[in-house]
């Protein structure tokens, strides 16, 4: 009898610490998503701010070049 008490405690210990340790591998895997969702979204940005700057500075300098040929043209007259 004592042996079979032993056998049931024994595999219920184990259960509880099999489904507490699948909590924990659980848990782990939420943070590791979140952790890589943030990294994706901090790379989306840093693009779209490269992006932004290539854009606006492709636009300055075509306003330069319209305002010099503006300049260009206007003494002539």
């Amino acid at each position: 009898m004592k042996k079979v008490l032993f056998l049931v405690a024994t595999v219920a210990i184990l259960g509880l610490v099999s489904c507490n340790n699948a909590q924990v591998k659980a848990e782990k895997a939420l943070q590791d998503s979140l952790a890589e969702v943030a990294r994706l979204d901090s790379i989306a940005k840093a693009q779209e701010d490269s992006i932004q700057a290539v854009l606006e500075a492709e636009l300055e300098a075509a306003a330069d070049t319209l305002n010099q040929v503006v300049e260009e043209v206007a003494p002539a007259q």
